[in-house]
Protein backbone atom coordinates (compact mmCIF):
# COMPACT_ATOMS: atom_id res chain seq x y z
CA UNK A 1 0.00 0.00 0.00
CA UNK A 2 1.45 3.37 -0.96
CA UNK A 3 1.86 6.07 1.62
CA UNK A 4 -0.44 9.05 1.39
CA UNK A 5 0.07 12.65 2.36
CA UNK A 6 -2.02 12.03 5.47
CA UNK A 7 0.59 9.67 6.90
CA UNK A 8 1.92 11.39 10.05
CA UNK A 9 5.25 9.57 9.98
CA UNK A 10 8.22 11.06 8.14
CA UNK A 11 9.35 9.29 5.02
CA UNK A 12 12.66 8.29 6.62
CA UNK A 13 10.85 6.69 9.57
CA UNK A 14 8.59 4.67 7.27
CA UNK A 15 11.59 3.38 5.33
CA UNK A 16 13.18 1.88 8.41
CA UNK A 17 16.29 2.48 10.50
CA UNK A 18 18.73 1.45 7.78
CA UNK A 19 18.32 4.80 6.07
CA UNK A 20 19.01 6.70 9.30
CA UNK A 21 22.72 5.90 9.09
CA UNK A 22 24.70 8.98 10.06
CA UNK A 23 21.60 10.94 11.13
CA UNK A 24 22.07 12.76 14.47
CA UNK A 25 20.23 11.21 17.41
CA UNK A 26 17.00 12.92 18.36
CA UNK A 27 17.66 12.67 22.12
CA UNK A 28 19.88 10.94 24.67
CA UNK A 29 17.65 7.87 24.75
CA UNK A 30 17.90 7.46 20.99
CA UNK A 31 21.67 7.90 21.17
CA UNK A 32 21.97 5.27 23.91
CA UNK A 33 19.79 2.85 21.94
CA UNK A 34 22.00 3.21 18.88
CA UNK A 35 25.18 2.68 20.86
CA UNK A 36 23.82 -0.43 22.54
CA UNK A 37 22.70 -1.78 19.16
CA UNK A 38 26.07 -1.20 17.49
CA UNK A 39 28.22 -2.33 20.40
CA UNK A 40 26.13 -5.05 21.98
CA UNK A 41 26.09 -7.23 18.86
CA UNK A 42 29.80 -8.00 19.32
CA UNK A 43 29.43 -9.19 22.90
CA UNK A 44 28.53 -12.64 21.56
CA UNK A 45 32.27 -13.48 21.54
CA UNK A 46 32.26 -13.29 25.36
CA UNK A 47 30.33 -16.55 25.55
CA UNK A 48 33.47 -18.66 25.25
CA UNK A 49 35.46 -16.94 28.07
CA UNK A 50 32.41 -16.90 30.36
CA UNK A 51 31.74 -20.57 29.70
CA UNK A 52 35.40 -21.34 30.43
CA UNK A 53 35.25 -19.51 33.78
CA UNK A 54 32.09 -21.37 34.77
CA UNK A 55 33.05 -24.88 33.65
CA UNK A 56 36.79 -24.73 33.02
CA UNK A 57 37.87 -26.15 36.37
CA UNK A 58 40.34 -23.35 37.15
CA UNK A 59 41.63 -22.67 40.64
CA UNK A 60 39.83 -20.15 42.77
CA UNK A 61 42.58 -17.60 42.23
CA UNK A 62 42.52 -18.20 38.48
CA UNK A 63 38.75 -17.86 38.32
CA UNK A 64 38.75 -14.61 40.33
CA UNK A 65 41.58 -13.22 38.25
CA UNK A 66 39.77 -14.25 35.08
CA UNK A 67 36.57 -12.48 36.10
CA UNK A 68 38.49 -9.33 37.08
CA UNK A 69 40.54 -9.34 33.90
CA UNK A 70 37.42 -9.89 31.76
CA UNK A 71 35.58 -7.10 33.57
CA UNK A 72 38.45 -4.67 33.00
CA UNK A 73 38.77 -5.72 29.36
CA UNK A 74 35.05 -5.25 28.66
CA UNK A 75 35.00 -1.92 30.54
CA UNK A 76 37.88 -0.57 28.46
CA UNK A 77 36.26 -1.84 25.25
CA UNK A 78 32.85 -0.34 26.02
CA UNK A 79 34.34 2.95 27.20
CA UNK A 80 36.43 3.24 24.05
CA UNK A 81 33.56 2.56 21.65
CA UNK A 82 30.94 4.58 23.54
CA UNK A 83 33.19 7.63 23.64
CA UNK A 84 34.24 7.21 20.01
CA UNK A 85 30.58 7.18 18.91
CA UNK A 86 29.84 10.33 20.89
CA UNK A 87 30.58 13.98 20.32
CA UNK A 88 33.75 13.99 22.47
CA UNK A 89 35.95 10.97 21.64
CA UNK A 90 39.14 10.25 23.54
CA UNK A 91 42.36 11.95 22.43
CA UNK A 92 44.33 9.92 19.85
CA UNK A 93 47.16 9.13 22.29
CA UNK A 94 44.72 7.83 24.93
CA UNK A 95 42.99 5.69 22.29
CA UNK A 96 46.32 4.06 21.47
CA UNK A 97 47.00 3.40 25.16
CA UNK A 98 43.55 1.82 25.68
CA UNK A 99 43.89 -0.45 22.63
CA UNK A 100 47.35 -1.49 23.79
CA UNK A 101 45.87 -2.27 27.23
CA UNK A 102 43.18 -4.42 25.61
CA UNK A 103 45.79 -6.32 23.59
CA UNK A 104 47.89 -6.85 26.72
CA UNK A 105 44.90 -8.14 28.74
CA UNK A 106 43.84 -10.45 25.89
CA UNK A 107 47.36 -11.88 25.67
CA UNK A 108 47.68 -12.30 29.45
CA UNK A 109 44.28 -13.98 29.86
CA UNK A 110 44.93 -16.34 26.93
CA UNK A 111 48.35 -17.40 28.25
CA UNK A 112 47.06 -18.01 31.77
CA UNK A 113 43.55 -19.42 31.15
CA UNK A 114 43.77 -21.11 27.75
CA UNK A 115 42.62 -21.00 24.14
CA UNK A 116 38.99 -20.26 25.02
CA UNK A 117 40.06 -16.64 25.50
CA UNK A 118 41.43 -16.12 21.99
CA UNK A 119 38.10 -14.55 20.99
CA UNK A 120 39.11 -11.42 22.93
CA UNK A 121 41.35 -10.51 20.02
CA UNK A 122 38.17 -9.99 17.98
CA UNK A 123 37.35 -7.09 20.30
CA UNK A 124 40.83 -5.66 19.90
CA UNK A 125 40.37 -5.79 16.12
CA UNK A 126 36.95 -4.10 16.35
CA UNK A 127 38.42 -1.36 18.56
CA UNK A 128 41.22 -0.80 16.03
CA UNK A 129 38.74 -0.51 13.16
CA UNK A 130 36.39 1.83 15.00
CA UNK A 131 38.63 4.10 17.04
CA UNK A 132 41.89 4.41 15.08
CA UNK A 133 42.43 6.62 12.02
CA UNK A 134 42.11 4.71 8.78
CA UNK A 135 45.83 4.61 8.02
CA UNK A 136 46.68 3.40 11.52
CA UNK A 137 43.88 0.81 11.45
CA UNK A 138 45.30 -0.72 8.27
CA UNK A 139 48.42 -1.90 10.10
CA UNK A 140 46.95 -2.31 13.60
CA UNK A 141 44.37 -4.91 12.50
CA UNK A 142 46.93 -7.25 10.86
CA UNK A 143 49.19 -6.71 13.89
CA UNK A 144 46.32 -7.85 16.15
CA UNK A 145 45.82 -10.98 14.02
CA UNK A 146 49.55 -11.72 14.10
CA UNK A 147 49.62 -11.31 17.89
CA UNK A 148 46.73 -13.73 18.23
CA UNK A 149 48.54 -16.31 16.06
CA UNK A 150 51.70 -15.97 18.16
CA UNK A 151 49.70 -16.48 21.36
CA UNK A 152 47.85 -19.35 19.67
CA UNK A 153 51.13 -21.19 19.14
CA UNK A 154 51.33 -21.50 22.92
CA UNK A 155 47.70 -22.16 23.87
CA UNK A 156 45.93 -23.55 20.81
CA UNK A 157 47.19 -23.24 17.27
CA UNK A 158 44.08 -24.75 15.69
CA UNK A 159 41.70 -22.36 17.50
CA UNK A 160 43.86 -19.39 16.51
CA UNK A 161 43.86 -20.45 12.87
CA UNK A 162 40.07 -20.72 12.94
CA UNK A 163 39.79 -17.16 14.27
CA UNK A 164 42.42 -15.59 11.99
CA UNK A 165 40.14 -14.76 9.08
CA UNK A 166 37.41 -13.55 11.44
CA UNK A 167 39.76 -11.17 13.27
CA UNK A 168 40.97 -9.68 9.97
CA UNK A 169 37.53 -9.53 8.42
CA UNK A 170 35.76 -8.01 11.40
CA UNK A 171 38.40 -5.32 11.84
CA UNK A 172 38.45 -4.21 8.21
CA UNK A 173 34.64 -4.42 8.05
CA UNK A 174 34.40 -1.96 10.93
CA UNK A 175 36.73 0.46 9.13
CA UNK A 176 34.32 0.35 6.20
CA UNK A 177 31.30 0.90 8.42
CA UNK A 178 32.93 3.85 10.17
CA UNK A 179 33.93 5.44 6.85
CA UNK A 180 30.38 4.95 5.59
CA UNK A 181 28.95 6.63 8.68
CA UNK A 182 31.38 9.54 8.39
CA UNK A 183 30.65 9.97 4.70
CA UNK A 184 26.90 9.91 5.36
CA UNK A 185 27.27 12.54 8.08
CA UNK A 186 29.28 14.75 5.74
CA UNK A 187 26.71 14.32 2.96
CA UNK A 188 23.90 15.28 5.32
CA UNK A 189 25.83 18.36 6.40
CA UNK A 190 26.54 19.23 2.77
CA UNK A 191 22.87 18.84 1.89
CA UNK A 192 21.91 21.11 4.79
CA UNK A 193 24.47 23.66 3.59
CA UNK A 194 23.10 23.53 0.05
CA UNK A 195 19.57 24.01 1.37
CA UNK A 196 20.73 27.00 3.41
CA UNK A 197 22.48 28.52 0.39
CA UNK A 198 19.36 27.99 -1.72
CA UNK A 199 17.25 29.72 0.94
CA UNK A 200 19.70 32.62 1.07
CA UNK A 201 19.65 32.90 -2.72
CA UNK A 202 15.86 32.93 -2.70
CA UNK A 203 15.86 35.69 -0.08
CA UNK A 204 18.27 37.72 -2.20
CA UNK A 205 16.09 37.20 -5.27
CA UNK A 206 13.01 38.30 -3.37
CA UNK A 207 14.83 41.34 -1.97
CA UNK A 208 15.97 42.36 -5.47
CA UNK A 209 12.51 41.89 -6.95
CA UNK A 210 10.76 43.82 -4.19
CA UNK A 211 13.30 46.65 -4.40
CA UNK A 212 12.87 46.93 -8.15
CA UNK A 213 9.10 46.60 -8.05
CA UNK A 214 8.32 48.85 -5.10
CA UNK A 215 11.03 51.40 -5.85
CA UNK A 216 9.63 52.05 -9.32
CA UNK A 217 5.95 51.87 -8.40
CA UNK A 218 6.22 53.98 -5.24
CA UNK A 219 8.27 56.62 -7.05
CA UNK A 220 5.59 56.88 -9.73
CA UNK A 221 2.82 56.99 -7.11
CA UNK A 222 4.63 59.74 -5.22
CA UNK A 223 5.19 61.73 -8.39
CA UNK A 224 1.58 61.48 -9.51
CA UNK A 225 0.36 62.32 -6.01
CA UNK A 226 2.38 65.54 -6.10
CA UNK A 227 0.98 66.36 -9.53
CA UNK A 228 -2.56 65.69 -8.33
CA UNK A 229 -2.02 67.94 -5.32
CA UNK A 230 -0.82 70.81 -7.51
CA UNK A 231 -3.67 70.38 -10.02
CA UNK A 232 -6.47 69.95 -7.50
CA UNK A 233 -7.46 73.62 -6.90
CA UNK A 234 -7.46 74.77 -10.53
CA UNK A 235 -7.81 71.58 -12.58
CA UNK A 236 -9.90 69.02 -10.74
CA UNK A 237 -10.45 66.94 -13.90
CA UNK A 238 -6.71 66.54 -14.46
CA UNK A 239 -6.21 65.83 -10.77
CA UNK A 240 -8.85 63.10 -10.98
CA UNK A 241 -6.98 61.56 -13.92
CA UNK A 242 -3.77 61.51 -11.88
CA UNK A 243 -5.61 59.84 -9.00
CA UNK A 244 -6.97 57.22 -11.42
CA UNK A 245 -3.41 56.64 -12.65
CA UNK A 246 -2.26 56.25 -9.03
CA UNK A 247 -4.95 53.61 -8.46
CA UNK A 248 -3.90 51.73 -11.59
CA UNK A 249 -0.21 51.82 -10.67
CA UNK A 250 -0.88 50.69 -7.10
CA UNK A 251 -3.04 47.79 -8.30
CA UNK A 252 -0.39 46.71 -10.77
CA UNK A 253 2.28 46.99 -8.06
CA UNK A 254 0.21 44.71 -5.83
CA UNK A 255 -0.06 42.13 -8.63
CA UNK A 256 3.67 42.39 -9.34
CA UNK A 257 4.58 41.90 -5.69
CA UNK A 258 2.39 38.82 -5.44
CA UNK A 259 3.96 37.35 -8.58
CA UNK A 260 7.45 38.19 -7.36
CA UNK A 261 6.82 36.43 -4.05
CA UNK A 262 5.71 33.28 -5.84
CA UNK A 263 8.73 33.46 -8.11
CA UNK A 264 6.83 33.40 -11.41
CA UNK A 265 7.23 36.98 -12.55
CA UNK A 266 9.16 37.59 -15.74
CA UNK A 267 8.96 41.25 -16.78
CA UNK A 268 8.78 41.93 -20.50
CA UNK A 269 10.99 44.53 -22.11
CA UNK A 270 8.22 45.96 -24.29
CA UNK A 271 5.97 46.53 -21.27
CA UNK A 272 8.82 48.15 -19.35
CA UNK A 273 9.56 50.48 -22.29
CA UNK A 274 5.94 51.60 -22.30
CA UNK A 275 6.06 52.09 -18.54
CA UNK A 276 9.28 54.08 -18.86
CA UNK A 277 7.61 56.42 -21.34
CA UNK A 278 4.74 57.03 -18.92
CA UNK A 279 6.99 57.54 -15.89
CA UNK A 280 9.36 59.94 -17.64
CA UNK A 281 6.52 61.98 -19.14
CA UNK A 282 4.77 62.20 -15.78
CA UNK A 283 8.00 63.49 -14.24
CA UNK A 284 8.24 66.25 -16.84
CA UNK A 285 11.27 64.67 -18.52
CA UNK A 286 11.51 64.69 -22.29
CA UNK A 287 11.71 61.02 -23.20
CA UNK A 288 13.04 59.30 -26.28
CA UNK A 289 12.06 55.64 -25.97
CA UNK A 290 11.93 53.00 -28.73
CA UNK A 291 8.50 51.52 -29.30
CA UNK A 292 9.10 47.91 -30.38
CA UNK A 293 12.52 46.36 -29.70
CA UNK A 294 13.77 43.49 -31.82
CA UNK A 295 13.65 40.49 -29.48
CA UNK A 296 13.71 37.63 -31.98
CA UNK A 297 15.67 34.72 -30.54
CA UNK A 298 16.48 36.51 -27.28
CA UNK A 299 16.31 34.11 -24.29
CA UNK A 300 13.69 34.83 -21.64
CA UNK A 301 16.35 35.23 -18.95
CA UNK A 302 18.14 37.86 -21.03
CA UNK A 303 14.94 39.78 -21.75
CA UNK A 304 13.90 39.61 -18.10
CA UNK A 305 17.28 40.86 -16.88
CA UNK A 306 17.23 43.72 -19.40
CA UNK A 307 13.68 44.66 -18.36
CA UNK A 308 14.78 44.84 -14.71
CA UNK A 309 17.74 47.00 -15.76
CA UNK A 310 15.44 49.40 -17.59
CA UNK A 311 13.10 49.63 -14.61
CA UNK A 312 15.94 50.36 -12.20
CA UNK A 313 17.48 52.94 -14.56
CA UNK A 314 14.18 54.80 -15.08
CA UNK A 315 13.49 54.76 -11.34
CA UNK A 316 16.88 56.37 -10.69
CA UNK A 317 16.31 58.97 -13.42
CA UNK A 318 12.91 59.95 -12.01
CA UNK A 319 13.98 59.98 -8.35
CA UNK A 320 17.55 61.20 -8.32
CA UNK A 321 18.77 62.70 -11.59
CA UNK A 322 16.98 66.04 -11.87
CA UNK A 323 17.24 65.55 -15.62
CA UNK A 324 15.29 67.35 -18.34
CA UNK A 325 15.93 64.77 -21.05
CA UNK A 326 16.39 61.00 -21.09
CA UNK A 327 17.21 58.74 -24.04
CA UNK A 328 16.64 55.00 -24.08
CA UNK A 329 18.13 52.78 -26.79
CA UNK A 330 17.91 49.03 -27.36
CA UNK A 331 20.47 47.81 -29.92
CA UNK A 332 21.79 44.46 -31.10
CA UNK A 333 25.56 44.28 -31.32
CA UNK A 334 27.98 41.63 -32.49
CA UNK A 335 30.95 41.10 -30.18
CA UNK A 336 33.79 38.62 -29.94
CA UNK A 337 31.72 36.69 -27.40
CA UNK A 338 28.70 36.56 -29.72
CA UNK A 339 25.58 38.62 -30.31
CA UNK A 340 24.41 40.79 -27.42
CA UNK A 341 21.37 42.95 -26.79
CA UNK A 342 22.42 46.31 -25.36
CA UNK A 343 20.22 48.64 -23.35
CA UNK A 344 21.42 52.22 -22.94
CA UNK A 345 19.73 54.76 -20.66
CA UNK A 346 21.31 58.25 -20.68
CA UNK A 347 20.12 61.45 -19.04
CA UNK A 348 21.42 64.98 -18.71
CA UNK A 349 20.85 65.31 -14.97
CA UNK A 350 23.34 66.18 -12.27
CA UNK A 351 22.54 63.04 -10.26
CA UNK A 352 21.77 62.63 -6.56
CA UNK A 353 23.98 63.17 -3.53
CA UNK A 354 24.73 59.44 -3.04
CA UNK A 355 28.24 58.07 -3.28
CA UNK A 356 28.96 54.73 -4.88
CA UNK A 357 26.48 52.20 -6.24
CA UNK A 358 23.26 51.77 -4.32
CA UNK A 359 21.35 48.62 -3.49
CA UNK A 360 19.49 48.83 -6.79
CA UNK A 361 22.60 48.83 -8.98
CA UNK A 362 24.26 46.17 -6.83
CA UNK A 363 21.26 43.86 -7.12
CA UNK A 364 20.98 44.67 -10.82
CA UNK A 365 24.61 43.70 -11.40
CA UNK A 366 23.99 40.34 -9.72
CA UNK A 367 20.85 39.79 -11.79
CA UNK A 368 22.64 40.53 -15.07
CA UNK A 369 25.56 38.29 -14.16
CA UNK A 370 23.16 35.40 -13.62
CA UNK A 371 21.88 35.92 -17.18
CA UNK A 372 25.43 36.08 -18.53
CA UNK A 373 25.33 39.85 -18.97
CA UNK A 374 27.25 42.90 -17.75
CA UNK A 375 26.44 46.34 -16.39
CA UNK A 376 28.23 49.65 -16.84
CA UNK A 377 27.07 52.78 -15.03
CA UNK A 378 28.71 56.13 -14.50
CA UNK A 379 28.97 59.78 -15.45
CA UNK A 380 28.79 60.57 -19.17
CA UNK A 381 29.47 64.17 -20.02
CA UNK A 382 27.06 66.33 -18.01
CA UNK A 383 24.72 63.45 -17.26
CA UNK A 384 24.61 59.81 -16.27
CA UNK A 385 24.65 56.72 -18.48
CA UNK A 386 23.72 53.11 -17.75
CA UNK A 387 24.53 50.35 -20.22
CA UNK A 388 23.35 46.78 -19.71
CA UNK A 389 24.29 43.95 -22.07
CA UNK A 390 22.87 40.43 -22.21
CA UNK A 391 23.33 37.52 -24.65
CA UNK A 392 21.01 37.85 -27.64
CA UNK A 393 21.00 34.11 -28.33
CA UNK A 394 20.89 30.97 -26.16
CA UNK A 395 24.26 29.62 -25.05
CA UNK A 396 25.41 26.78 -27.32
CA UNK A 397 25.20 23.27 -25.88
CA UNK A 398 28.83 22.22 -26.08
CA UNK A 399 28.06 18.70 -24.93
CA UNK A 400 25.63 17.98 -27.76
CA UNK A 401 26.65 16.61 -31.15
CA UNK A 402 24.62 16.29 -34.32
CA UNK A 403 25.15 13.03 -36.10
Amino acid sequence: MSATTDDPLPREARQGPALLLGRPARNRRDLLRRKVLWIGVWLVFLSSPVHDLVTGGHTAGGTIGGWLGLAVFVAVYLSLLFRNMGATPYPPRLIGVLIAAMAFLATLLCLTLGSAWLGLFCYVSVACGVALPLRSAYWAIPATAASMMIVGLRVGEEEAADLLVLVLLIGFAMTGVIQLVRTTVELRKARATVAQLAANEERLRLARDLHDLLGHSLSLITLKSELAGRMLPAHPEKAAQQVADIEQVSRQALVDVREAVTGYRRPRLAAELAGAQVALTAAGITAQVPAEPDLDGVPEDSESALAWALREAITNVVRHSGAARCTVDVIRRQTLDGAVLELSVEDDGSGGPGKGPGNGLTGLTERLEKAGGTLEAGRAGRGFRLVARVPAAPAPDIGSRHE
